[in-house]
Order: structure tokens, then sequence, then C-alpha cells
């Protein structure tokens, strides 16, 4: 029988999996039988994904839930250090964390709002690789490092500059990583995310004005919805990808295509 999506026993972390896309991810990949560890920087948020989580998948030996800022080096490597202790050797890695910009113009942007955005998109996604890594080539039996990037990569951000860089960095990376730590037989890829409703975009799909702008852009005639990202989380953190690496996937609607 054809089961390349079955992850039982396969470990996964999913950083920013407390919320929005993550939350989707971590959910599509316990229901495929993973054991994922949740990382949030908030301790209440992180806490009660994890109860929500663990009641949906009707085991909570199965969830495990870290705080943690993506950004600080040494609460990377302990957290992915407590992950390991909790669900044993982590086959794939999500790099979801981030944050977004202020909508500054670029006259207007200081650096260090410019350097808020990179710390935790670029920086973060950088520390969590590269723990990542060492652990899969350690152990040799390659794994998936997937990172959430933006449409903002492919397209022009205005008033969202430092956010488009960002994502266009982390786009970058994941190419030459691909390269990288291929002899290792570790893929990575990235996905980028069109008009998703989640906290961190509730403002702009609830504003009229904006969603007037926006909707009649995207051929799907719809928001996207954090579960929308469970099949290609599965996908990339399954046997199915095998071959599959320096990759982006977007997923938007049709968005950018229109």
């Amino acid at each position: 029988m054809y089961q390349p999506f079955d992850l039982s026993g396969r470990g996964v972390v999913v950083t920013g999996g407390n919320g929005g896309i993550g939350l989707g991810m971590a959910r599509a990949l316990l229901a495929s039988g993973a054991k994922v560890s949740i990382w949030g920087n908030r301790a209440e948020k992180t806490e009660a994904a994890r109860a929500q989580l663990a009641a949906e998948c009707g085991d909570a030996s199965r969830v495990h839930a870290l705080v943690c800022d993506v950004g600080d080096e040494a609460q990377v490597d302990i957290a992915f250090a407590q992950s390991v202790a909790a669900i044993g050797n982590v086959h794939a890695c999500f790099a979801n964390a981030g944050v977004s910009g202020k909508g500054n113009m670029v006259m207007d942007m200081t650096l260090d709002e410019f350097r808020r955005v990179q710390r935790i998109n670029v920086e973060g996604v950088f520390l969590t690789f590269r723990a990542a890594a060492r652990h899969m080539a350690a152990h040799g039996q390659g794994g998936s490092l997937v990172a959430t990037a933006s449409t903002a990569a492919v397209e022009g951000a205005a008033r969202n500059s430092h956010y488009g860089a960002s994502k266009g960095a982390v786009t970058a990376f994941v190419r030459a990583l691909a390269v990288e730590l291929a002899r290792h037989k570790i893929r990575v890829n990235s996905i980028l995310p069109g008009w998703i409703v989640t906290e961190m975009t509730e403002k702009s799909v609830g504003n009229d004005k904006f969603a007037g702008a926006v909707m009649p852009r995207i051929p799907a005639r719809r928001w996207g919805e954090i579960d929308d990202f469970g099949g290609i989380a599965v996908y990339l953190a399954s046997n199915a990808a095998a071959y599959t690496t320096g990759e982006q996937f977007i997923i938007d609607g049709g968005y950018t295509k229109f």
C-alpha cells in the first residue's frame, strides 16, 4: 500500500506553532502521526495551543511546547536540544516564526525597525536551521527543513520593504542550503503564503477598503485559512518529497498570478 504521507514516529519542530499558519501545520502533522514540538514566544498562548492540539489528536504525549525567542542564539540551541529530548530524533523542522512590518515608508524607517524585522525573520530562520542541520547531519538520516517566507519575497511590498527584504533573504538562503546540505540528505524548501487570516493580518483583512482592493485580485475569491497549509507541511515532511529541494511553494489562491 502506498503510504508516503504516514509520519508515524517522526519528530517535527514548528517554530511559531502556537498560532496562525504554524498551528495549521502542527495540526496536520499530528493528524498524520508525527510527534510535534511547537515553539512560541508567549508562554500562555503556547500552552493553550499545546492543550488544543493535544485534545485534537487525542494523544498529549505527541505534543510538546516550548517558549523560545528565535532571534536569541542561546534560546534556540537550548530549545532544539529540549525538543530532541522530548520527541526524539527530529526529521523535519519548520522555521515558521515571523513578525510583520509597521507600514513605514522607507524614508521614515529607522534602522532599529529594519533590524527588528530581520532579527526574527532572517536571523531566526538561520539559527533554527543551523540547530536542525547540525542535528540531522550528526544522525546521518537526512531530513527536511522548511521556511515560511511570503509572497512579499516575489512582489513589491510597498510600505513593507523591510518585511519583503527579510522574506526575499529567506528564499535565497533556502536555495543555498538546498545545494549545500544535499550531501547530508537534507532537503530545504520554502513556503510563500499570500493573504491568510491570522492574528498578524486580522487588521488588514478586516479593513473594508483593503479587502475591496485585494479580494478582486484573488482568483479563489477568499482569504487563505491556516488549515490550507496542512497539506504542504505533511508533504514536505514526508517521503513523498524525497526528491524535492530548493523550491518555493506559493500558496495564495492565485493572487500572484492575476
